[in-house]
């Protein structure tokens, strides 16, 4: 009993010590709580230097039930007891950032990589407890997350085992090679992601055969060379994100959803977008639609000579690509035998963890900022994105790059999405109040575009809708929305993986799967509709390319030329001068 009792004597200052930890720590917690989930600053800019006349966020309100923190209180206590029973004998387990034998074998690092996963673990449950609305507790998440992704030892030289023992073996090379690397980036302005000297638009990326045979101030038309002796009567045009370039859609010639619609028999058109520069800076979400997306629609129907096309929208271009066929619509047209939308929000109700940056005050800040007029530089919306997985897009790369001395390599896929795009500041804040914020897309005749009345419920025509299951930036049920709002006759697909990666899955890589449900029935939720789906594996892109060929119609000798030969011809060779352009 004796030695029983000396043993917890050794141990008393120890918990004490934890316990003054604690405490500390849960008074740190709650100011970060305060000021993250009420957004101290707005849109990146702190409250004090916000325009005059804008109104102050409201603090949120919230509590922790009493009986949830002390049980987070003992679980901490607890495994912070056993860690230090252990002591460097830990092991930081089930991350993939600590794996390496390295790790291991570095008592330090090891035991800095455990501890620091246990007060991860125990700020996530302390977020979880917290009792608020919705958003609140989801800006918490996300701020904590984005403190445990930031914090973490393996992006530290001091405690990265693995950075030490490769500084070792090539004898401070590494770190030489790290810091040229970082001396690199910020020259260029952003972290690499890939060996972005590997790559050229026109070259080994975009490199499907074509020609400009259209353009103005927003965008390119490019037309495709027929790989096929006969076409279908119908044409198909390609509207992608004008938040990216559109050669996503083009990448190389095995993975080109371009190449692949050309190889169907289609006579192919893409729109390729300017990028803005201070000429561009008053352009309106209304001038995207009559401007690019009406006049694409009109000039592919011109030059082809064809009543109908086949349309598809990828991203942001579905939700322009459907507003125009609203306006069009309530105008007496029916430019579209088909539409396509490829993880596309039309219905914003739910947005995922992108809705946390969008409240009044953030909208309110960005109309104040841009909404008569200005840029939103490429680089913000990348950022963006990529802290939305940081560990993955961030600090894997900061690890790699400047701690290891390492060159990325080569990935087509990276390259373009380090390939930024700026935003006309008063289309980019009309966007976000009327869809992200205000949901008015998907009410009808709530928005006047183009001076028409909007109701997507007149775009009445057959249309295949697809959706990635991992998707963090338009979630499956994001995506699936749209099979509420639309009149016709519908066909959903779900993809695996995500934003990208779903999309761009051509079916000789024999990758991944995609679930269709063959009763034609929508309920009103995914998760209803997954219930009676069944899973096929491969890629979707051979369903949907059935499906494209029964409203393609008949076919036709292929075209000799681009253009018409009258009004549009061949103005340079795709991809053309607009994609190359740098924001």
């Amino acid at each position: 009993m004796k030695q029983q009792a000396t043993g917890a004597d050794a141990f008393a200052p120890f918990q004490q010590a934890l316990s003054e930890g604690w405490s500390k720590a849960l008074e740190s917690f709650q100011q970060s709580a305060a000021q993250g989930a009420s957004a101290f600053n707005v849109g990146g800019t702190p409250l004090w230097e916000l325009p005059q006349g804008m109104k102050m966020p409201d603090l949120p309100r919230f509590s922790i039930d009493p009986e949830k923190l002390q049980s987070i209180q003992q679980q901490y206590l607890a495994e912070a007891t056993e860690l230090w029973r252990q002591g460097f004998d830990a092991k930081p387990e089930g991350d993939k950032r600590f794996a390496a034998d390295a790790w291991g074998r570095n008592p330090l690092s090891a035991f800095s990589a455990a501890v620091y996963l246990l007060n991860g673990r125990t700020m996530l449950s302390m977020a979880e407890a917290i009792e608020a609305d919705e958003k609140t507790k989801a800006r918490l998440r996300f701020a904590v997350e984005q403190w445990m992704a930031a914090s973490a030892p393996s992006n530290s030289l001091a405690f990265n085992a693995e950075a030490q023992k490769k500084a070792i073996d090539t004898q401070g090379e590494s770190i030489a090679k790290g810091i040229q690397n970082l001396l690199h980036d910020v020259r260029q302005g952003h972290l690499s992601m890939t060996d972005e000297s590997a790559f050229e638009v026109g070259r080994n990326v975009a490199t499907t055969e074509g020609a400009v045979v259209f353009e103005n101030e927003f965008f390119q038309l490019l037309e495709y060379k027929p790989l096929t002796a006969k076409v279908h009567e119908r044409p198909f045009l390609l509207v992608p994100p004008c938040i990216n370039k559109f050669y996503i859609l083009d990448l190389q010639p095995e993975n080109s959803l371009i190449r692949y619609a050309n190889e169907q028999g289609h006579r192919v058109f893409v729109v390729s977008w300017r990028n803005p520069d201070e000429s561009m800076s008053k352009a309106t979400w209304d001038d995207y639609i009559e401007n690019a997306a009406i006049k694409a629609i009109h000039t592919v129907q011109e030059i082809t000579g064809s009543r109908q096309i086949n349309a598809l929208g990828f991203c942001v271009g579905g939700t322009i690509l459907s507003t125009a066929l609203a306006v069009l619509a309530a105008r007496g047209e029916k430019p579209a035998a088909s539409v396509t939308l490829l993880t596309t929000f039309l219905d914003f109700s739910d947005t995922g963890i992108l809705d946390i940056f969008v409240d009044e005050q953030m909208v309110q800040y960005r109309e104040m900022q841009l909404g008569k007029g200005g840029l939103l530089p490429g680089g913000d919306l990348a950022s963006t994105f990529s802290f939305l997985r940081p560990n993955d897009l961030v600090w894997n790369y900061v690890v790699g790059n400047y701690l290891k001395g390492e060159t990325p390599p080569p990935f087509d896929l990276l390259y373009w999405n380090s390939d930024a795009t700026n935003l006309p500041g008063p289309f980019y804040a009309w966007y976000l109040r009327n869809t992200y914020h205000e949901n008015k897309l998907a009410k009808p005749n709530a928005l006047t575009v183009c001076g028409e009345k909007i109701d997507l419920g007149s775009i009445d025509i057959p249309a295949y809708i697809y959706g990635s299951r991992e998707d963090h930036i338009v979630p499956i049920g994001g995506a699936y929305a749209s099979t509420q709002l639309l009149p016709g006759k519908k066909r959903f697909v779900m993809g695996a993986s995500g934003h990208i990666a779903g999309v761009i899955n051509p079916p000789a890589k024999k990758k991944r799967s995609h679930w269709i449900r063959e009763d034609g029935k929508f309920p009103k939720t995914q998760a209803e509709w997954l219930t009676g789906a069944q899973e096929h594996p491969g890629s979707w892109w051979t369903d949907w390319a059935q499906w494209l060929k029964g409203h393609a119609g008949k076919q036709i000798p292929a075209p000799r030329a681009y253009g018409n030969g009258k009004a549009y011809k061949a103005i340079e060779p795709a991809p053309g001068r607009y994609v190359k352009a740098k924001a």
